[in-house]
């Protein structure tokens, strides 16, 4: 083969900086005379072969350049020491260029004299290669990022110390060997085969996760992002892959914690639009139970006291145990944790000494975070339950009081299976958390009960308990309370004998809703009673409530309608207070709406309250009652007044099953505000022979 055909195949097969530069070869005779000029010269500076050969070397130094330079050069060289230097040659054209020469004697064994052998290149090209090298060179030894040099068969080349440090082990530890025999805890197969594409398709592959332990650290896990390139020589075929490595495991921990918080965020955000939203026990219960389950933990229990269950106060301590119910659990199905554990609705009894009655007593939560035979064995002289739970895989485990208001209502217990960490710090705050959400939602529910039942009591006590009509009125009446404790409110209704065998047929509603509108309710009950024993006229009567109104400390509003009804004549005396009309039914079957000036509630003041007189026939029906029986959501006041009368069309029938189908009829399942009825049938007495 040629000299300059081995030396080019040569320099392609190093690849590098060695086979992408253009490298002339020129051979001169002891005396200096060109004897060899290869193709690539001529590619440097333009002259064929015969235009050179048989020339001294020094003509080809530019015209204005000190060939005494370029002899000198020659001559060192010709004597056997060698030379490099940087020389400005004459280009066939006409133009100077710059030539790095590499010239070193070739002995003539014959002469006794030294040819000599001269290689050149374009000084900036070498210059250019040097700097890259160079750049190589400061990035590969300097660099924090890890990098690697791997050849086509993913074999150590070489690491630099940013990857000896990383790894935890030498350079001669890597060369020679694959990833996999290396670093045999991390992700390899993964990263080969992501190097074997980048050497198949040319494509770097940026940001691939690789992960594991190293002998730099093997008691922790560590995440790098690795970045695979293909190296390829000056012919474009691919020689090796460089990859490079960055440390992103406090990076992957902070994105973590920051996912993770995001979570949590999420799940209180969500736990309070639905935790406690309907102030019931049992519904709050498990609402916590499958809101924590599966972002918190694989299976939940919610176990409340017993007492505060059956709707009675928390009662006394837990010196002597404690008694829970169990009112959530999740899953409901489908897990073999919560089938283990005792179903929803069952009261489990715990001495002092048991785990759940300690976590109670100390108010403190209590976790496992690793469950184990030894962590359960206080638990399992009381119950089986704890070991067949380590046999489901249950491997964490937590309890958390729910207390509100400085009482504990019970404990929410959390279980860990197919999620692999163990509970931890921050497990404990989100779950106290979600407990506490309960907690006072349970509480909520068990003062707004209290409330309801006192309200309702209240209500109640203050209602006539017994009431005579006199002769020639027979009545009926139904009170319905609401379904809410913020609805229940001051409605009530009597009868009152008056003299001359009249009656006073009255029904109110005071403007407000509790204990205090029952209160209210009471005090103008007590007066209309006292005052109708005087025989007061009806309007002086109504001045006189707004008298007691306005002797409250907070202004109140109240509804009244008073009937003054002579069963003998029929003649009725009706006064409004901005209350519904009554509704008369006929013996014949008409039904209408008094007509009567409505008035204002009482409390407003400085009105004239106005009576209408009526004549009823005998028999006729009076139907008094409060705007909780014809108001409704989404309803026209007029269209349910006219579904009222529409039901009162047979007036024979007997009044409680008159009052029994109009609640039945126009009230829902769960009244939105109390409801007071009143019906009577006027006349109904035999008037007495003349004497």
């Amino acid at each position: 083969m040629p000299l300059e055909d081995l030396i080019s195949s040569a320099a392609q097969d190093a690849g590098g900086w060695l086979g992408a530069l253009s490298v002339a070869l020129v051979a001169t005779s002891s005396e200096g005379t060109v004897v060899r000029w290869n193709h690539s010269a001529q590619e440097l500076l333009g002259y064929a072969p015969p235009e050179v050969i048989g020339r001294h070397i020094a003509d080809l130094l530019h015209p204005g350049a000190d060939r005494s330079l370029g002899r000198s050069l020659w001559e060192t060289a010709a004597t056997g020491r060698g030379v490099m230097g940087t020389v400005t040659a004459w280009h066939r054209s006409g133009h100077p260029l710059e030539l790095e020469i590499w010239a070193c004697p070739v002995p003539d064994r014959r002469h006794g004299a030294s040819a000599v052998l001269v290689f050149a290149a374009d000084a900036h090209a070498a210059r250019r290669i040097r700097g890259s090298s160079a750049v190589w060179h400061g990035l590969f030894a300097r660099s924090p990022v890890g990098i690697a040099v791997l050849d086509t068969q993913l074999r150590f080349l070489q690491v630099n110390p940013a990857l000896e440090a990383m790894n935890g082990l030498a350079e001669s530890a890597h060369v020679g060997r694959r990833l996999a025999e290396v670093l045999p805890e991390v992700n390899a197969d993964e990263m080969e085969q992501a190097m074997r594409q980048v050497l198949d398709t040319g494509e770097p592959v940026l940001d691939r996760r690789r992960s594991g332990r190293t002998p730099a650290d093997p008691e922790h896990d560590r995440v790098w992002s690795c970045s695979y390139v293909r190296v390829e020589d000056p012919g474009g075929r691919p020689i090796g892959v460089i990859a490079s490595l960055l440390d992103i495991t406090a990076q992957q921990r902070d994105q973590s914690d920051a996912e993770a918080g995001r979570r949590r965020l999420a799940l209180l955000s969500e736990a309070s639009s639905r935790i406690g939203a309907s102030l019931d026990l049992e519904r709050t219960a498990q609402e916590l139970a499958d809101l924590a389950v599966p972002h918190l933990a694989n299976a939940v229990t919610v176990d409340v006291l017993d007492s505060l269950a059956s709707g009675n106060e928390p009662g006394a301590g837990l010196a002597a145990g404690v008694a829970l119910r169990r009112l959530g659990k999740a899953p409901l199905s489908g897990s073999a944790v919560t089938q283990i554990l005792a179903p929803l609705g069952r009261t489990l009894a715990f001495p002092s000494a048991a785990p759940y009655t300690q976590a109670l007593s100390a108010r403190q939560p209590y976790l496992i975070a690793h469950l184990d035979e030894q962590a359960v064995s206080s638990a399992a002289r009381h119950t089986p339950k704890p070991a067949q739970l380590l046999q489901t895989g249950v491997h964490s485990f937590m309890m958390i009081p729910l207390i509100a208001r400085g009482m504990v209502l019970g404990v929410a217990t959390f279980y860990r299976t197919r999620t692999p960490l163990p509970f931890g710090s921050d497990d404990v705050t989100l779950a106290t958390e979600l407990a506490t959400r309960a907690a006072i939602s349970i509480d909520n529910a068990r003062l707004y009960h209290h409330e309801h039942e006192t309200a309702v009591v209240l209500q109640r006590s203050m209602l006539p308990q017994h009431v005579t009509p006199p002769p020639g009125i027979e009545i009926a009446h139904r009170y319905l309370a609401a379904s809410d404790v913020n609805e229940v409110g001051g409605d009530w209704y009597d009868v009152l004998p008056l003299t001359g065998g009249r009656a006073a047929l009255l029904i109110g509603d005071v403007m407000g809703h509790g204990i205090a509108a029952a209160a209210v309710m009471g005090r103008l009950s007590a007066t209309v009673r006292a005052l109708a024993r005087l025989d007061m006229p009806p309007t002086a009567l109504l001045h006189q409530l707004e008298a007691t109104l306005a002797d409250l400390a907070e202004p109140m509003l109240a509804t009244f309608l008073y009937v003054v009804c002579d069963p003998v004549t029929g003649d009725c005396t009706i006064t409004r207070a901005g209350h519904p009309p009554p509704v008369v039914v006929e013996p014949d079957g008409t039904v209408y709406l008094v007509n009567t000036p409505p008035g204002v509630p009482l409390g407003v003041g400085g009105i004239t309250f106005t009576t209408t007189n009526l004549a009823l026939p005998a028999g006729s029906l009076l139907v008094l009652y409060t705007d909780g029986l014809i108001e409704a959501r989404n309803r026209d006041i007029d269209e349910r007044l006219n579904e009222l009368t529409g039901l009162l069309t047979e007036p024979q029938q007997p009044l409680d099953h008159l009052c029994d189908s109009l609640i039945a009829h126009l009230v829902p399942a769960s009244a939105d505000d109390d409801i007071a009825l009143l019906a009577a049938r006027i006349g109904t007495r035999t008037p007495p022979p003349q004497a």
